[in-house]
């Protein structure tokens, strides 16, 4: 009889983000976002749309060595409502997705 490990069908799943879900804050920097498990780089998306669905910027997010983090830098924000839109694809293929709005002052 053999066993799977937990992790075998893992799913990555948001531990914190920058800024975090729902906070009003002064203008980012940068959106982060940190997952549970490592992610594929290539597969795994960020994106930030303002209150019109449009995109803020058309940087690419930068993934971490850790392969948890994702970080999208962005351009001066001006006041309102955000939505911060993500993919994780977990190293074994699985793929969760999500989205958290923020207000900037």
């Amino acid at each position: 009889m053999t066993s799977l490990s937990q992790g075998v069908w893992a799913h990555a799943h948001i531990a914190s983000s920058e800024p975090a879900a729902q906070a009003t804050v002064e203008a980012p920097k940068v959106v982060r976002v940190t997952f549970d498990s490592a992610l594929e780089g290539a597969l795994s998306k960020l994106t930030v749309v303002d209150a019109q669905g449009k995109a803020v910027t058309n940087a690419k997010p930068e993934l971490d060595a850790a392969r948890k983090t994702l970080t999208l830098s962005l351009p001066a924000l001006t006041a309102g409502a955000y939505q911060a839109n993500w993919v994780a694809v977990a190293s074994d293929g699985h793929r969760t997705q999500g989205s958290f709005k923020f207000t900037v002052k």
